[in-house]
């Protein structure tokens, strides 16, 4: 059986993986739409996000749109990964479950 994986494990950092992971592999998301998707405040999602970059499994992207900063979010290959194995330890775990 799969392990769960300890970074993606915690409530909102699964939530952000789960919106992430739910992008074509080439799209991205600002992080305002993140923020305001997920019911997060800015520094809370900063926190987590924080903590997925450092593990490999988001890119974040600063820019500027105009002379507005602008931050982009996009879920790694490695992320992608990470994320379908937690599922998959999550649904071995409700398998076992109902036997």
């Amino acid at each position: 059986m799969n392990e769960l994986d300890a970074v993606i494990h915690q409530p909102a950092r699964l939530r952000i993986m789960g919106a992430l992971c739910g992008l074509a592999p080439s799209e991205q998301v600002d992080f305002s739409f993140l923020k305001k998707k997920l019911a997060l405040t800015d520094g809370n999602l900063g926190a987590h996000l924080i903590t997925l970059e450092e593990n490999g499994y988001i890119k974040v992207e600063k820019t500027f749109v105009g002379r507005r900063p602008k931050t982009f979010l996009a879920v790694t290959k490695q992320g992608r990964r990470a994320f379908d194995a937690h599922v998959a330890a999550l649904r071995a775990i409700l398998a076992a479950s109902t036997r």
